[in-house]
């Protein structure tokens, strides 16, 4: 009767929050804020409640459910719309290029971090091997399937199933015989380039009803991971957070900091308080694609970066850009593994560490659980055992929140940075205008005739 009346109590005292949160969407309390009250009143509730509040999880896995249905569409819209949006091939080569790239190097200096920061604090000292009855060690796909798994075979099976870098794959090839057909008869396909410009106006605005409700997805997510994981079982594997967390804002600081400060040239206290919202949804949704509509509205809306260069990169950085999922984390799971069994490891060790997660992180793109494929590739590659990462699962989710934060800031940083080098980096409204907020879509025409997202 007790935990009745406790379950009970945490769906009445999770009813009233929902419920403070609604009206101070009517006050107009700012986003970012909402969530932010949302993230710290979850955890409290999933505290005091403790496993009673689980199931408040619901709340935050409806949520989660609203933003896969948009993924694909919203994918489609703005990889066809962005590239259809840029008549010139090359300039669209050089985009790619450069963001790739970028990708790929920051990948490869936050495992290099990682590496640092555990050796360092030394994670794995003290703690002998625990084996755990449920771990299945992951299958290393080979290269030929990783290959293959890119490559649509059935676009609408690929929707149904979520790989998105097959999909992406589809869209570039509409979006350029639609280039290719448009310079030869312009008449011919202008139909379908209004149907389709048509289409990601519609996206928007399903995006932003959608967008809504972060504050109370948000609420239910970190309430679940409160009741679900208490302060015992972090204890023993406190070092390994600790390393998580510590190169992540390394990371963070050094690496996008740079980028931002010298690169792109602009304030970085000014980037990270525009860039906020896509932090607080990261954080407490862990997926990269819920964060993906946030994502393409703060580069557009806040950063003001060009809408092609935007709906460009932020789909692909959605996908690939595993600075926290295949880059600092697997190095770190790497040298906790070594420690644990024993296994002395070499300055080569740590460069083909390094080396193995660049090329995880993009070759695991099109395969679920990124992060776990990808500290299974760099662990085969260093010769470690693979069960040894089954010893930081249990606390995964928490590590998984710092990963995805990283992962999204990296796509933010990426699409300023390609920006600035392609002068579709409006300088002079990022340093003067307003921070706008982030629940309306409209679009208008720009000067050049192409579509960008401003506030509705």
């Amino acid at each position: 009767m007790i935990v009745n009346s406790l379950y009970i109590a945490s769906w009445a005292v999770a009813v009233v929050v929902l419920l403070l949160l609604f009206f101070a969407a009517k006050k107009k309390v700012g986003f970012g804020t909402r969530v932010l009250i949302a993230m710290v009143l979850g955890v409290v509730v999933g505290a005091v409640f403790g496993k009673e509040a689980t199931d408040l999880g619901t709340i935050g896995s409806i949520y989660v459910n609203l933003i896969k249905m948009i993924v694909m569409p919203l994918v489609i819209a703005t990889i066809i719309s962005s590239i259809t949006s840029v008549s010139d091939p090359n300039m669209l080569r050089k985009i790619g290029t450069k963001t790739i790239a970028l990708f790929l190097i920051t990948t490869g200096i936050a495992a290099a971090i990682g590496v640092v920061v555990a050796v360092i604090i030394d994670p794995g000292a003290g703690i002998p091997y625990v084996q755990d009855a449920k771990f299945a060690a992951r299958e290393i796909p080979s290269f030929l399937k990783v290959f293959m798994d890119l490559v649509p075979a059935n676009p609408v099976n690929e929707m149904a199933t979520g790989k998105v870098v097959p999909v992406i794959v589809f869209a570039m090839f509409v979006a350029v015989a639609i280039t290719i057909e448009g310079n030869r008869k312009p008449e011919s396909v202008r139909p379908i380039k209004e149907v389709i410009q048509s289409f990601a106006v519609v996206m928007f605005r399903v995006t932003k009803l959608i967008i809504r409700l972060t504050p109370y997805g948000v609420f239910g997510l970190m309430a679940a991971m409160a009741a679900k994981y208490g302060l015992a079982s972090l204890l023993p594997m406190g070092k390994v957070v600790i390393a998580v967390y510590i190169a992540c804002l390394l990371h963070f600081v050094l690496t996008y900091g740079f980028l931002v400060t010298f690169v792109a040239r602009v304030n970085p206290i000014r980037f990270l308080k525009k860039i906020y919202p896509v932090l607080a949804v990261a954080f407490t949704t862990r997926s990269s694609y819920a964060t993906l509509p946030v994502n393409l509205e703060v580069i557009t809306k806040r950063l003001k970066v060009s809408d092609r260069i935007a709906s460009f990169v932020a789909p692909l950085g959605a996908t690939i850009n595993m600075n926290g999922c295949g880059g600092l984390y697997p190095a770190i799971v790497a040298i906790f593994v070594a420690k644990v069994f024993g296994i002395d490891l070499t300055i080569t060790h740590y460069l083909l560490i390094v080396g193995s997660a660049m090329i995880a992180s993009i070759g695991v793109a099109g395969v679920p659980g990124p992060a776990s494929i990808s500290t299974t590739v760099v662990l085969a590659s260093v010769g470690l055992p693979i069960e040894g990462m089954a010893m930081v699962l249990g606390i995964d989710a928490i590590l998984d929140m710092a990963r995805t934060a990283i992962n999204a800031t990296g796509t933010t940083v990426s699409s300023l940075v390609v920006a600035v080098t392609e002068k579709e980096f409006n300088r002079e409204a990022f340093n003067n205008e307003a921070d706008e907020e982030l629940e309306n879509y409209d679009v208008s025409s720009r000067k050049d005739g192409s579509k960008t997202v401003v506030a509705g």
